[in-house]
């Protein structure tokens, strides 16, 4: 007969000791990790890394809202190429409407007449002594009747081609709006990214956002009527002047991508605006309008004179004198005077 044994008895609460010690011991390899070594949370980014994320979300922003102006314009231009065909289109098919009522009255004629050859009618008229006269009128309505043929398939070819100028038109007018899509949901997520980020930063620490000399920047826009007088005056001709007093007039104005003003610019949207108030017409983005004046070097700059920055010619100013421009900087600043080296400079151009 085998022996037999009593069950041990479990230790009272050693379950719940055991869940105790699990958890301690899950806890202790979470701090420590598989190997052994400690992890630690990713540390917050620094005020200055913000900033320095912020300001470079802002360039790649401008870059892609140049490019929206760019594809607008074109956009813009191809809506008004359509526009006109449709226009021609529509006073063609009025002519040639008319031309084909100039028709319907000769065939109409030439039925209720029983459609003789006109000639033998007058051969075989009751009245001989206009035979001469008749015959006259007779070759001229040939001859009107065929130059009426003639313009009805001339407007037919024309409004065709029309047809597919325009066909043309809207399939570019189609590519143009969707690249106008894209660009805005670059500029559109990249502004709401820096927003996101600036909204970790007291309103001290957001302060030098937008300008790699800051405090150099906000002292430079303090500037009063005097100064800006004394800038137009130093201009080399009276359309500079007049574009260099347009811009001293906006400052403080806000940035919005994509504006040409009266109330809110981009950086292109204000030089536009400015010349524009000077009677000269810039085209709309950076990178056309270094070309739209002669070269200048940083050491010949007068006020008036655009003045560019970034590798890709993403940003442009006013020259105001004394090493400054009057600029649109970003959504996080205002029209303002500042520093020409507070970014990388491109280039120059003098518009007249």
């Amino acid at each position: 007969m085998g022996t037999h044994r009593r069950p041990r008895q479990r230790a009272k609460g050693g379950g719940r000791a055991r869940t105790a010690a699990t958890i301690t011991l899950a806890g202790a390899a979470t701090a420590t990790g598989l190997g052994g070594t400690t992890v630690h949370a990713d540390p917050q980014p620094t005020a200055a890394q913000v900033r320095a994320k912020v300001d470079k979300l802002y360039q790649e922003a401008e870059v892609a809202t140049e490019k929206y102006n760019g594809a607008k314009e074109k956009a813009d231009a191809a809506e008004q190429r359509l526009e006109d065909l449709r226009d021609e289109a529509a006073r063609k098919e009025d002519r040639l409407n008319s031309a084909r009522e100039a028709l319907g009255s000769v065939a109409a004629a030439q039925y209720r007449s029983g459609g003789l050859d006109p000639a033998l009618q007058l051969a075989l008229s009751s009245d001989p002594d206009r035979y001469l006269d008749g015959a006259a009128f007779a070759e001229r309505a040939g001859s009107r009747q065929q130059a009426e043929v003639g313009r009805v398939r001339k407007e037919l070819r024309d409004i065709e081609q029309l047809r597919g100028a325009a066909r043309i038109e809207v399939t570019s007018l189609k590519s143009r709006r969707a690249e106008l899509k894209r660009h805005r949901e670059t500029v559109t997520g990249k502004l709401a990214e820096a927003r996101r980020l600036l909204s970790r930063l007291t309103a001290e620490e957001r302060a030098g956002v937008g300008a790699g000399t800051g405090q150099r920047a906000s002292r430079a826009s303090s500037s009063g009527p005097r100064e800006g007088l004394s800038a137009s005056a130093q201009a080399p001709n009276s359309r500079a002047a007049a574009a260099v007093a347009y811009a001293y007039q906006k400052l403080g104005s806000p940035y919005v991508w994509g504006a040409t003003g009266p109330n809110a610019f981009d950086c292109s949207g204000l030089t536009q605006a400015a010349y524009r108030a000077a009677g000269v017409s810039l085209p709309r983005t950076t990178y056309a309008q270094i070309d739209a004046g002669r070269r200048v070097s940083r050491s010949e700059l007068l006020p008036g004179d655009l003045v560019f920055f970034y590798s890709g010619i993403s940003h442009v100013g006013i020259y105001v004198g004394n090493g400054r421009m009057i600029h649109a900087p970003n959504p996080s600043a205002p029209v303002r005077v500042a520093p020409v080296d507070e970014m990388p400079f491109a280039g120059a151009a003098r518009v007249v």
